[in-house]
């Protein structure tokens, strides 16, 4: 088989050698005795070792600050933590001095029992990857072998799955020119990475490590999520000819960055970006988005032991305010849970982690970190145009109980003398569908409302979003999904606030036409996908928008939608 199928997880053409990442190094080193009075020698040797890996991972960190900025760089300071873990390093110690082995020997054993037994909760199965990361480095300057690295030439990476860690320190764009990995799909988070460093990706290809060899030479096409190996010259020239004409399409759509989303008919669309970190700010511009209409605050708190303080939270969010100069920009609270965790909070240990203490469910039962976020974000309030968010709302209660928390906030700053926004915007996500069903209600109590529509999908097909072997599933246009998109719109209306759309539906052209005719006012999504959607806007009419939005909402599945609104609009 020479042509592979998985997710567009990230569009661009690259061509490269593969070079693949295996997660079963340390099967590759035998057991090993040595003598008693050898023991101290071994030992020393051990943490010689343990201070290059450390010398190693600072110079990473500093490599990845200059790449992808500061916040990506802090997740290696997880790396160094483990580094300094004294109830670590003196059970590799005692292995050792107990059983007369060699550090790799005792590294390995404790690496063994580890995974049998320190894995077992949500929390700490995220950080698995992570932290076998960091035991292969320390193994690797133990002993004689050395992992080939491939930087001076075009490479493609190959991996069973990577970790957002891994995406960042691997992802130098003057060598690496794409990544292929087994599992993934383009929701999940280091596809998201992947989009924002504009790295071609694809995810979710099953047989991509036993069907691809080291050194073969790739071509992937992240628009439609094709792996050819070992090309043929004419397969080169024809993919160079595509990548050729896209630039091209491009280079037009990009006149198009000053230029508002109107309909033939005079119908405006409020275009908005998504963004994880302070760096797409850049991207944001570049891409010509009105506003900021998702900011995730989940860099602040990830990677790292402590929690973040107000003093820094607030210059960070009011660095993003300056430099959108006036633009409007939601800021989503923090949303830990489900597949991100803050490393200085030790959670319970929950089955389902999608369902437990996530959202606004942890924020209401951590108030104190929670108070001290939206402090930050009402002092930053005051220098712009920033509106306030809340993830994962299920009840009015909720609501309820998180403006209590915003006044005591206020009431805080006033007594300490800051200066913020009193009358900031409010908002919540809608992607639960008890939230839809309540809607009505909800709106009453907020002034917007943003759908997620990512969670929405998961929580009402009942799928896990993640899970590539579940994404035959996954149905943006399923007509359950659309109904509760409706009913939303419908009551947003009703009471008189806004309602926009910030997940994955937002940057498919023709879906963002039929969300459009269904009357949501804002669309939201990766900066990159800005251009292409504005495109399809401005070539067609909001009438016949409106009419081919009535004609599939009586259709009976994602297939025909979808086929019917790329047949019909231009």
């Amino acid at each position: 088989m020479r042509k592979l199928k998985g997710f567009p997880a990230s569009p661009g053409i690259g061509i490269g050698k593969a070079n693949k990442i295996r997660d079963d190094f340390f099967s590759f080193f035998e057991s090993k005795k040595i003598k008693s009075g050898k023991i101290v020698e071994e030992i020393n040797r051990f943490y010689k070792s343990i201070q290059k890996t450390e010398e190693e991972i600072l110079k990473i960190k500093e490599t990845t600050e200059k790449i992808a900025g500061k916040e990506y760089s802090e997740i290696f300071s997880f790396y160094i933590s483990i580094l300094k873990d004294k109830n670590l390093l003196e059970e590799i110690e005692k292995i050792i001095r107990k059983e007369n082995v060699s550090a790799e020997t005792a590294l390995k054993k404790f690496i063994t029992n580890l995974n049998k037994n320190f894995f077992k909760s949500d929390f700490l199965k995220s950080r698995e990857k992570e932290i076998f990361d960091i035991f292969e480095k320390i193994i690797l300057n133990l002993s004689e072998k050395k992992k080939e690295t491939k930087t001076l030439e075009n490479i493609i990476i190959v991996a069973n799955d990577l970790s957002p860690t891994q995406t960042v320190s691997l992802l130098e764009k003057k060598y690496v020119k794409g990544f292929i990995t087994c599992v993934g799909t383009e929701t999940s988070h280091t596809t998201i990475i992947a989009k924002a460093l504009e790295i071609p990706a694809v995810v979710g290809v099953n047989n991509a490590m036993e069907k691809i060899k080291e050194d073969d030479t790739l071509l992937i096409d992240g628009y439609e999520g094709i792996i050819i190996i070992n090309p043929t010259s004419s397969e080169i020239e024809k993919i160079k000819q595509k990548e050729k004409k896209i630039a091209q399409s491009k280079k037009k759509i990009y006149l198009l960055k000053n230029k508002e989303a109107l309909t033939l008919d005079g119908k405006k669309v409020e275009l908005y970006a998504n963004i994880e970190l302070p760096e797409e700010v850049d991207a944001v511009l570049k891409y010509g988005a009105d506003g900021i209409g998702l900011f995730r605050t989940e860099y602040l708190y990830l990677k790292r032991k402590d929690l973040p303080s107000e003093e820094e939270q607030f210059y960070s969010y009011k660095k993003i305010i300056e430099k959108m100069n006036g633009k409007p920009i939601t800021i989503r609270t923090i949303d830990v849970g489900g597949d991100k965790f803050i490393s200085a909070f030790e959670g319970p240990v929950e089955l389902n982690s999608f369902l437990g203490l996530r959202g606004i469910r942890f924020c209401l039962e951590k108030r104190d970190i929670f108070l001290t976020q939206l402090k930050a974000i009402l002092r930053a309030s005051y220098y712009g145009n920033l509106k306030v968010m809340f993830p994962m709302i299920t009840t009015k209660e909720e609501v309820i109980e998180t403006k209590k928390i915003i006044e005591i906030a206020k009431d805080k700053l006033r007594k300490g003398g800051e200066k913020f926004k009193e009358n900031i915007e409010i908002g919540i996500m809608i992607e639960t569908p008890s939230a839809v069903i309540i809607s009505d209600e909800l709106a009453k109590e907020v002034d917007f409302f943003s759908i997620g529509s990512n969670d929405l999908i998961q929580y009402t097909l009942a799928i896990d979003r993640v899970n590539e072997k579940l994404s035959y599933l996954y149905k943006p246009c399923h007509p359950s999904i659309l109904k509760l998109i409706k009913l939303t719109i419908e009551n947003a209306k009703k009471n008189n606030i806004k309602v926009g759309i910030c997940g994955e539906m937002a940057s498919i052209p023709e879906i963002a036409c039929l969300l459009i005719g269904l009357g949501i006012d804002e669309l939201s999504m990766a900066p990159v996908a800005i251009p292409l959607v504005k495109e399809k806007i401005i070539k067609n009419y909001y009438s016949k928008i409106k009419e081919i939005t009535q004609k599939v909402l009586s259709f009976n599945s994602h297939e025909k939608i979808i086929d019917f609104l790329k047949k019909n609009l231009n």
